[in-house]
């Protein structure tokens, strides 16, 4: 009997641990740094994390290595599983690349995938397949459906302050157009993730107003089959977010998604930021 695959991710997911649990997903931690100290992802909480992150030493992150997607692709094709690994965008990070590097000693046992997103815009990818996994099908099957998934992601995110995407140089294409906005105008700045990649969407006057434009953008996208809320150190705003959303677009409540982000967004965002993640619908063939 054929065992069913396994779907092996990285921490920028967001994905709760119950689910993670729950559906067998596999998770290769990124590393953060504060000066010389060094955690994986997920080593400390997020109050740790913000605690360490106001210290002297801002918090950076790198990529998991090559070996540490090995030790995992290599346990779990002993165990007689196909694996696809599903990963944060190859464009702002060289997680993907070592994932593909990693899996090309195991051939057709280990499909590599660049989720072109993050938080959880890879997270919903991740569940997807590893909900298809657990139903039967082969990984091939479910790359193939996540290309299509993957074309209907949406992830817009506001800052409230751009210092930390400046100091990541995640954003260096259009950091100096956002930095004079802020700077002289004291606006919000609005980035929207095309095709794997960060792009400034806009701006407004305040933190409210950015996401009113968010939430502008999530209605002309038609209806949704997922919606969710990520933050960072923003609970109470990001909630209320949900709650607009849910009554302005018709959308249960209870299937929103409210997530605070880990450290590998969180390191680059900075606190404050409130992030909408919304998929349409399929359209019918």
């Amino acid at each position: 009997m054929r065992q069913e695959a396994r779907i092996v991710t990285d921490s920028s997911c967001d994905l709760p641990p119950e689910s993670l649990q729950e559906l067998g997903i596999e998770v290769v931690p990124l590393t953060v740094t504060f000066g010389a100290e060094e955690y994986r992802d997920g080593e400390i909480t997020m109050d740790e994390f913000w605690a360490k992150a106001a210290g002297p030493h801002p918090p950076r992150t790198s990529q998991p290595s090559l070996g540490d997607f090995v030790m995992v692709f290599e346990r779990l094709v002993a165990e007689g599983r196909r694996v696809l690994c599903v990963t944060i965008t190859g464009k702002h990070s060289g997680t993907f690349n070592a994932a593909r590097l990693a899996a090309e000693g195991f051939g057709e046992k280990v499909h590599v995938f660049d989720s072109l997103s993050t938080s959880l815009g890879l997270g919903y990818q991740v569940l997807q397949a590893a909900l298809a996994a657990r139903a039967g099908g082969a990984t091939q099957h479910l790359a193939e459906s996540l290309e299509e998934l993957r074309s209907r992601m949406h992830l817009m995110i506001v800052l409230d302050t751009l210092d930390s995407l400046r100091r990541g140089g995640r954003a260096d294409a259009f950091i100096t157009i956002a930095e004079r906005m802020t700077r002289l105008l004291n606006l919000k700045v609005i980035i929207n993730m095309v095709e794997g990649q960060l792009k400034l969407e806009g701006a407004a006057r305040s933190l409210r107003g950015a996401l009113a434009r968010v939430q502008d953008n999530v209605a002309h996208l038609g209806p949704l089959e997922a919606l969710a809320v990520i933050h960072a150190r923003n609970p109470r705003l990001a909630e209320q977010v949900a709650d607009e959303l849910a009554k302005r677009l018709g959308f249960p409540r209870e299937r929103i998604w409210v997530r605070e982000t880990g450290a590998a967004l969180a390191s680059h965002a900075g606190p404050g930021v409130v992030g909408v993640m919304a998929v349409p619908r399929a359209r019918p063939a």
